[in-house]
């Protein structure tokens, strides 16, 4: 049998419904929306559709939106410059700025020098150790994005064996939190990883996230396993593609996430719900 398609879009407007509830009643009562800045720099095509995205979505749930678009020879001392501005502003409870940024930024500096309770990526120090001490507040967005999506198909994780393909900070490493706060047995397959096939074999959820397109074989998939792919890359004929291979991943899979129209509208989603979260921490 054919696996169940795990719908990104729709349960991303069933978060953005649920945030938008939300800001309704804080307007009822009287209290501020939330308000979310995105900086970006320079004019990297992807990352201007990413900006515009999060931007509708501030609009589609009543978020307060402001847009920083700084050109592409932006010094760091300028962007910290505007990032203390933003911590400081009372109507701004989110702060993103979007990555990734030119050479002469360093990426690491500017998520640090981003208020801790205004870091709604998810990336500072402090907000990864919260969520490894499990004390999570603000979660990084794809895995917090992945979390609901599991949840949306009964997903009890205790006794579960979840592989993850993947070990960067944006995803792989905080999944790796995500899985094992809510129970699962974690295993992290990286470039150095010699049995990638058997590990993911064996597993019960498969998270693909190391950005290479079908890389995770569809005869590698255990049969009923639960497959979520986080990759989205360009092929030269212009189609985008996961890092699973779909199709033959589909035959033997319960459940799997497609590309696109999976992952990527839940991290625009978590995104909102952390700013969200930031606003009510502000209050």
């Amino acid at each position: 049998m054919s696996a169940q398609i795990i719908d990104g879009k729709n349960i991303a407007k069933q978060v953005r419904a649920e945030i938008k509830q939300s800001v309704t009643q804080r307007i009822a009562e009287n209290k501020r929306v939330p308000g979310l800045a995105v900086v970006l720099i320079g004019d990297n095509p992807a990352s201007q559709v990413y900006v515009n995205n999060k931007q509708k979505a501030c609009d589609d749930v009543g978020f307060l939106s402001q847009s920083y678009h700084l050109p592409s020879n932006t010094s760091q001392k300028q962007l910290l410059e505007l990032i203390q501005q933003l911590n400081s502003d009372n109507n701004i409870d989110g702060i993103l700025v979007q990555l990734p940024l030119p050479e002469q930024i360093d990426a690491s500096i500017v998520i640090e020098n981003i208020s801790p309770n205004k870091d709604v990526d998810g990336f500072h120090p402090q907000n990864v150790g919260k969520l490894m001490l499990r004390m999570p507040t603000l979660r990084p967005c794809t895995p917090y994005g992945v979390m609901r999506l599991l949840d949306s198909t009964g997903e009890v994780y205790k006794g579960r064996h979840a592989v993850i393909v993947g070990a960067s900070n944006i995803v792989g490493r905080p999944m790796t939190m995500e899985l094992l706060l809510a129970g699962a047995t974690v295993t992290v397959c990286h470039r150095f990883t010699s049995n990638t096939p058997e590990l993911i074999a064996n597993a019960d959820i498969v998270i693909a996230a190391a950005g290479k397109p079908d890389l995770v074989k569809g005869d590698w998939i255990k049969q009923g396993a639960t497959v979520i792919d986080v990759g989205i890359n360009r092929l030269e004929n212009g189609k985008l593609s996961g890092d699973v291979e779909f199709e033959s991943a589909k035959q033997r899979a319960a459940w799997i996430t497609p590309v696109p129209g999976g992952v990527g509208p839940m991290t625009v989603a978590m995104l909102m719900k952390n700013t969200l979260t930031a606003c009510d921490l502000h209050d």
